[in-house]
This record gives C-alpha cells, sequence and structure tokens, in this order.
C-alpha cells in the first residue's frame, strides 16, 4: 500500500503522468525518439495497450530499453488505484 501521504504531497503523479494520455490522444511512454507517433497510441487495436519499459528517458518520459518489464514499473498500476483513493 501506497503512503497516503506521499499521495497527497504530489510524489506520485509524475510517475503516473508518463503512463496517463495526455489532451493530444498519446501517452509518453510511447513517444519515440524519432518523432514517429507509436502504434499504441494511433492503431485502435493497441491503442488501450500500455507498455512497461525498464528505464525511461528522464526528459520526455519515453520508454527505453526492454519493453516487456513488470517489476518495479508494474507497481505505477497499484500507485494510479491508490491516488484515487487517497488523493480525497
Amino acid at each position: 500500500m501506497a503512503c497516503p501521504n506521499l499521495v497527497k504531497s504530489g510524489f506520485v503523479f509524475p510517475l503516473i503522468n508518463i503512463f496517463v494520455r495526455a489532451e493530444q490522444g498519446d501517452r509518453a511512454v510511447n513517444d519515440s525518439q524519432s518523432g514517429k507517433k507509436s502504434k499504441f497510441d494511433t492503431d485502435a487495436n493497441w491503442k488501450n495497450l500500455v507498455l512497461f519499459y525498464e528505464y525511461f528517458h528522464g526528459d520526455n518520459g519515453s520508454g527505453i530499453d526492454a519493453s516487456h518489464q513488470t517489476g518495479w514499473t508494474g507497481l505505477v498500476a497499484k500507485l494510479i488505484q491508490q491516488s484515487s483513493e487517497y488523493s480525497d
């Protein structure tokens, strides 16, 4: 369980925002270094799938390295759930 104080302080939101769709409809985690849109942002069959990468680019949040990681980045799903519980 995430500490409610971490959620209330806003500590978890930068991590969560890497995976949330922006107003343009894309996720930071799907940004490519080439600037080309990812099929995970544009293709209706892939749009609702979220990749969990091993590392993230420090400036733009794009996923780097292995895209099948569900270790520590898998905790983001729990943080998203708990942020809605403790954000009141």
